[in-house]
């Protein structure tokens, strides 16, 4: 043996990669140490076997194909069994060993690990896209600047039929919304940490919102760079809805749509607070319905609410803006006048003025539709009154209940005076 073949041979020993040296008729005329760990024989055992030995109809078919192409070679996978009965996958590189093709030589390279992990992949994959697809809500992942990369077929119910991949994720967010979605997009990119969002969505026909809740986290590359953004997005528009109707409940009229005694505290403390900074005085109306109860006892409850509700749309149209109409039980509303003036006198004079305005308005006749069993029956008209008091307050010099409760005594006042008249809260000196 030359130095050349000397050389060569340590090279073949020496490789991590199986070597395996095959006849014509694929009977094993020599290998490498690494070959003989791979397959788990012996060396002295390998010499003289047949490939066939090793259960590969792959190795076999390729190794007769080697022959026939020549000095071309041929590369290809297959699954090998050792001598143990267990199997492993290879990546085979074979070709002819000499000019006359009477002896061909192979390197393996065992892929299992490789195989085990592209197969997880595979699993991992039809695992997410069964998820995706299953989800009531809306997987996305985008790219640095917003692009869709991956939308879930959910997004159809959104976005209608097509493939969305490719387009700008923030198109459909709701103007208002966008410039703070796309903010907070930045962050999570130049962060890494995710955003948690509530937004309205806006559907193709750009009439329709949605309301969605999105929770973001980052995908990164092999160095730790962020790479993508995913998001996952749930409609919300029936919760937000939901919400809406408890809030309704919890601080509003439910006959009438006013403000509740609840609502009508709150803003009376926020208007005691601005009277404090503004030294204005301000004023609470107390408004009692005069014989109410007979138009019940006549025409039933259904009437009565008629009346409530149109005796709250004219307060409404009388008051201004910054000035508060609630209900607050039965046949009592309660009207908060803000920022009358900074003189007293002056402002008991625009609150008994206001007041004056309200007994006038309300003592219009109603005209009140009478159902029956479903079908509507003759009109009904009533005339009523009211009987008013008037509590003034400036700033924090009193609690909102006492200011509630001296207004209603001084209610009670113009009631015992008649009805249909109006009594200032007289402060005790």
């Amino acid at each position: 043996m030359n130095a050349t073949d000397v050389n060569h041979r340590q090279v073949i020993e020496t490789s991590l990669d199986g070597y395996l040296h095959i006849s014509r008729a694929g009977v094993v005329v020599d290998v490498n140490a690494a070959f003989c760990a791979l397959s788990g024989y012996p060396r002295e055992e390998l010499a003289g076997l047949h490939i066939s030995a090793f259960d590969s109809h792959a190795l076999e078919a390729n190794a007769n194909a080697t022959l026939v192409d020549g000095a071309k070679g041929r590369r290809f996978e297959t699954i090998l069994r050792r001598k143990d009965g267990t199997l492993w996958n290879a990546d085979v590189s074979m070709a002819l060993a000499d000019d006359n093709g009477q002896e061909m030589f192979g390197f393996f390279r065992d892929i299992s690990d490789r195989k085990k992990v592209h197969a997880e992949l595979r699993e991992q994959g039809e695992f997410f896209r069964l998820i995706t697809e299953n989800l009531d809500g809306f997987v996305a992942v985008l790219d640095l600047k917003g692009v869709r990369v991956y939308n879930s077929p959910s997004y159809r119910r959104l976005l209608g039929p097509g493939d969305s991949a490719g387009t700008f994720s923030f198109l459909e967010i709701h103007p208002e919304d966008r410039e703070r979605v796309e903010q907070a997009f930045q962050e999570v990119v130049t962060t890494g940490v995710g955003r948690h969002l509530e937004y309205r969505f806006m559907l193709p026909n750009h009439k329709d919102v949605r309301y969605m809740e999105s929770r973001s986290g980052v995908i990164r590359d092999g160095t730790g760079k962020v790479k993508n953004v995913a998001v996952v997005s749930f409609d919300i528009t029936e919760r937000k809805a939901k919400d809406e109707r408890v809030h309704d409940m919890a601080f509003n009229d439910v006959l009438t749509g006013l403000p509740n005694r609840r609502l009508m505290l709150d803003r009376l403390k926020q208007s005691m607070a601005a009277s404090k900074r503004s030294y204005f005085y301000n004023a609470l109306i107390f408004i009692d319905l005069d014989n109410f109860k007979p138009i019940n006892d006549l025409h039933g409850h259904a009437v009565g609410d008629l009346l409530l509700i149109e005796v709250a749309n004219r307060l409404k149209r009388l008051m201004r803006a910054e000035d508060t109409v609630a209900r607050i039980g039965g046949d009592e509303f309660v009207v908060i006048l803000s920022a009358l003036s900074m003189d007293e006198a002056e402002s008991a004079s625009l609150a008994r003025a206001i007041a004056g305005k309200i007994c006038n308005t309300i003592s219009q006749p109603y005209q009140l539709q009478i159902e029956a069993d479903g079908d509507v029956g003759n009109l009904v008209e009533h005339h009523c009154s009211a009987s008013v008091g008037i509590a003034m307050f400036l700033g924090h010099e009193t609690r909102p209940d006492d200011i509630l409760n001296w207004a209603d005594r001084a209610m009670y006042q113009a009631k015992e005076a008649g009805r249909n008249a109006i009594r200032f809260h007289q402060p005790v000196n």
